[in-house]
């Protein structure tokens, strides 16, 4: 549910935000706003935290890092191929395994915890998206591999 607010913006800001919905066509200025206010208060709710575009939109990552669903990603992978794996040597090997500091890997856990929801579903969306590229790309294999020409 959405509640009305009466907001002032400084004239600026308001250009930029006209300027950013007119370049970004099906969104508006209050949609625009509520999602960079919210992303605001979750980078402040969860130092580290940085939000970043991309062709499946817009992802939590991490601050000079890679996106929250691929060290939550790896981390679950750790998990399945070593169950008995304690809380800190989890976060060590996941850490050691993408290559980041421990502290980084935390970060990204604590967020997990606040929005397990949204990074599991960007998990299972780059999981189908990687699925489909491997077959474009297989089935391109087969194609370059073919030994007749039809005429």
């Amino acid at each position: 549910m959405s509640s009305p607010r009466s907001v002032r913006f400084d004239d600026d800001v308001v250009r930029r935000l006209d300027r950013y919905v007119h370049g970004h066509p099906g969104t508006s200025a209050s949609s625009v706003t509520n999602l960079f206010v919210d992303e605001a208060l979750r980078c402040d709710e969860h130092p580290g935290i940085m939000f970043r575009p991309g062709p499946t939109g817009r992802r939590a990552g991490l601050v000079a890092g890679p996106d929250v669903w691929e060290v939550i990603d790896t981390l679950h992978t750790l998990q399945e191929e070593e169950p008995g794996l304690g809380d800190d040597a989890l976060v060590e090997a996941t850490a050691e395994a993408s290559g980041l500091p421990p502290r980084k890997v935390r970060i990204a856990v604590r967020y997990y915890a606040a929005y397990q929801a949204e990074v599991d579903d960007r998990i299972i969306a780059n999981r189908h998206a990687a699925d489909e590229a491997e077959a474009a790309w297989r089935a391109e294999q087969e194609l370059l591999r073919a030994k007749g020409r039809v005429s």
